[in-house]
C-alpha cells in the first residue's frame, strides 16, 4: 500500500486542506461534549435558562460547522482518491502494454483484468476509509483521553481499558482474516478465467455438448469464492457484537463509579455525561477505524498484486520512451545474428543459432512445418518476447537499444490470427495512422481485395465492426487486418502467415498488387503455403528451429530437401516441373 502512495503527490495541496478540515472536523466534534456538560451544570442544575438558550444556539452553530467541513472534507477525499484510482489504472495498462508476452502471460489476461478493475477499487476505498475513518482515531483518542482525564482521572483509566480490549481483538481477527483475503483475491482470478474461457469458446462447447460440464467448472468457481466469502465474513461477524459489548460495559461502569462520586460531592452530573460522550466518540471512532481492518487486509493484497505488476524490471538496455513515429529515413535493413529463443518454462529453445538478412525492397519468406518456429520469429523482431542469446538489428542497432514504440512504430504488423476492434471498418484503417486520408485507406483496401466487399456494404467505411471483428469471414478479416498495416506505410511488414484464409485466386491477387505497395520495406512473409511464397526473393526454410536452407524457390528446389518435402505434399507435378 505504502509504495503505491508515490501515486498521490501530485495531489499534495489538496490531500493537506483535507487533512486540515479532518482535523476541525475532529475538534469541533470533541468541543460538543464540553457544551453539553456547560449546559447541564451551568444551566439545567442551576435553573439559567438564558444560558440554556446561549449555549444550545452555540452548539447548533457548532455542529453547523462540523457538518459544512464534513462535507467539504468529503469532497476533497473523493475527488483525490478517484484521480488516484484512475492513475494506477493508467499507470497499470502502460505497464501491461510494456510487458513481454512471457512476461503478461505470468499473470494471465483473467488476472491481468481483476488487478485493473477489482483490486484497483479496493485499493481506492482502503485509501479513502483511512484517511476519513483511520486518521481522525488517533487524534480523537489522544485529545478525548486528555479531555476524560481532566474531569475525572480515574474514569479515564476505563475508557484506556476498553481501548486496550478492542484493539487487542481487533488485530486477533485481523491476523486470522489476512490470509484469507489474499485467497478470496485469487478466487476471483479463477472466477473471470473461468468465465472467460466459457464466453470466447462457447462454440466449442456447444459443438462438443460440454454446457453441463462448463456449468459444473463455473459453478465449482463460485462456490469455492462463496465459501472463502463466507468465512471472512463469520470471523468478523464476531468483531461487532465484542466491541458494542465493551462499549455499553464501559458506559455502565462510567455511570455507576459517576454516580457515586456525584454523590460525594466530587463530581458534577454534567461532567458524567460529558464523559460518556468522550467515551463513546473514543470507542466509536476506534470502531470506525477497526473497519478499516475489515477493508485493508484485502487492500493489501491487492496492493502486492498491482505492485507485482508494476515491480517488473524493463528487459535489455531500454533506451529512454520518445515520441513513435520517424525522425530519418532508414534502410530497414533487418538482421537475425545467431539468435536463440525459449518460452518460459520451455525444456528447450523454440529457435536455436537463426540467422538470415531482409533487405529493403525484397521479400523475405519464411517457411517450415508445424512447430519449427516460423511464428516465433515473427514475434521477436517487435519484441512481443526477448531473446536469449544473438541480436536482432535493424539498420544495424540492436532492437533492445531501440525504445519500445519507436521500434513498432517502424513495423506494420499482421498476426496469424486477425483482429479487429469494435467500432467502425474507419476506426480501425486508423488504428496505425490516426491522420490517414480516404485516399490512402481506398488504396489499402483495393490493394487487400477488400475495397469491393466494403463499397457493397450499406454504410461501406462507417461499417460497425463487432468485438474481434466476429462480424465478418476468415478471409474478410485478414484482408481488413493487412488493409490496416499497409494504410500504416511502415518500413517493415510482418505477414505471420497473413493469407491463410483466402482463396489461390484471391492470394494471387492480393501478392501482385503487393509488390509495387511494399517496394521501399523490408517484407518478412510467414507462411505454410509454398504457393503463396514461390515468387519471393529469399526464403528461409525452418526444421525444428534451425534453419534448413537459404535461397529462393528454384535454387531450394535443387539443394534442401526439408522444402522439397513441403513442395511434394502441396504442388502437382506439373507445378514440380
Amino acid at each position: 500500500m505504502f509504495k503505491l502512495m508515490k501515486f498521490l503527490s501530485p495531489y499534495k495541496g489538496r490531500a493537506a486542506a483535507m487533512l486540515i478540515l479532518l482535523f476541525l472536523q475532529v475538534l469541533g466534534t470533541l468541543y460538543i461534549p464540553t457544551l453539553t456538560a456547560d449546559i447541564v451544570n451551568n444551566g439545567i442544575v442551576a435553573g439559567d435558562l438564558g444560558r440554556i438558550w446561549q449555549t444550545g444556539a452555540f452548539m447548533l452553530a457548532v455542529a453547523v460547522a462540523i457538518a459544512v467541513v464534513s462535507i467539504a472534507e468529503t469532497y476533497l477525499s473523493t475527488a483525490i482518491f478517484s484521480a488516484l484510482g484512475r492513475d494506477i489504472r493508467n499507470a497499470l495498462f502502460e505497464k501491461s502494454q510494456a510487458l513481454t508476452i512471457d512476461e503478461f502471460n505470468r499473470f494471465g489476461p483473467a488476472s491481468m483484468l481483476t488487478r485493473c478493475t477489482n483490486d484497483i477499487t479496493q485499493i481506492q476505498q482502503a485509501y479513502m476509509a483511512a484517511t476519513e475513518m483511520l486518521l481522525p482515531a488517533p487524534v480523537m483518542a489522544i485529545a478525548g483521553l486528555i479531555l476524560a482525564y481532566s474531569k475525572s482521572p480515574t474514569l479515564a483509566l476505563v475508557i484506556v481499558g476498553a481501548m486496550v480490549i478492542v484493539c487487542a481483538f481487533t488485530a486477533l481477527i485481523g491476523a486470522r482474516a489476512l490470509p484469507l483475503f489474499s485467497r478470496l483475491q485469487t478466487l476471483l482470478d479463477k472466477i473471470n478465467r473461468v468465465l472467460r474461457e466459457n464466453l470466447t469458446g462457447v462454440r466449442v462447447i456447444r459443438a462438443f455438448n460440454r454446457a453441463g460440464f462448463e456449468q459444473q467448472r463455473a459453478d465449482a468457481s463460485f462456490g469455492e469464492y462463496a465459501q472463502s466469502a463466507i468465512r471472512v465474513n463469520k470471523i468478523f461477524a464476531v468483531l461487532m457484537p465484542v466491541i458494542l459489548l465493551v462499549l455499553n460495559l464501559s458506559t455502565v461502569v462510567i455511570v455507576a463509579v459517576g454516580g457515586q462520586r456525584v454523590s460525594d460531592g466530587a463530581m458534577q452530573i454534567g461532567d458524567i455525561m460529558a464523559l460518556i460522550e468522550y467515551a463513546v466518540l473514543i470507542l466509536m471512532y476506534l470502531i470506525m477505524g477497526v473497519m478499516i481492518f475489515m477493508i485493508f487486509p484485502r487492500a493489501q493484497s491487492c496492493a502486492k498484486r498491482v505492485n507485482a505488476v508494476l515491480s517488473v524490471p524493463e528487459n535489455g538496455a531500454e533506451a529512454p520512451r520518445t515520441t513513435p513515429g520517424r525522425q530519418h529515413k532508414y534502410t530497414a535493413k533487418l538482421e537475425f545474428r545467431n539468435v536463440t529463443f525459449q518460452y518460459q518454462g520451455a525444456e528447450e529453445p523454440v529457435l536455436n543459432n537463426i540467422s538470415f538478412t531482409a533487405d529493403v525492397g525484397k521479400t523475405t519468406a519464411i517457411i517450415g512445418g508445424t512447430g519449427s518456429g516460423k511464428s516465433t520469429i515473427a514475434s521477436l523482431i517487435p519484441r512481443f518476447y526477448d531473446i536469449q542469446s544473438g541480436t536482432i538489428r535493424i539498420d544495424g542497432r540492436n532492437i533492445v537499444h531501440i525504445p519500445k514504440p519507436e521500434l513498432r512504430a517502424r513495423i506494420g504488423f499482421v498476426p496469424q490470427k486477425a483482429f479487429l476492434f469494435s467500432g467502425t471498418i474507419l476506426d480501425n484503417f486508423r488504428h496505425g495512422k490516426k491522420d490517414a486520408t480516404m485516399e490512402e485507406i481506398r488504396k489499402a483496401a483495393q490493394t487487400a481485395q477488400i475495397a469491393g466487399f466494403i463499397d457493397g456494404l450499406e454504410d461501406g467505411y462507417n461499417t460497425r465492426v463487432a468485438q474481434g471483428g466476429n462480424n465478418f469471414s476468415g478471409g474478410q478479416k485478414q484482408r481488413l487486418a493487412i488493409a490496416r498495416a499497409l494504410v500504416k506505410k511502415p518500413e517493415i511488414y510482418i505477414f505471420d502467415d497473413s493469407f491463410s484464409a483466402l482463396d489461390f485466386k484471391t492470394d494471387a491477387k492480393l501478392r501482385a498488387a503487393l509488390k509495387d505497395e511494399v517496394k521501399d520495406a523490408a517484407v518478412i512473409v510467414v507462411a505454410q503455403r509454398i504457393s503463396t511464397i514461390m515468387d519471393a526473393e529469399q526464403i528461409v526454410v525452418l526444421d525444428e528451429g534451425r534453419v534448413a536452407g537459404t535461397g529462393t524457390h528454384r535454387e531450394l528446389m535443387a539443394s534442401c530437401p526439408v522444402y522439397q518435402q513441403i513442395a511434394r505434399s502441396q504442388l502437382s507435378e506439373e507445378e514440380l516441373a
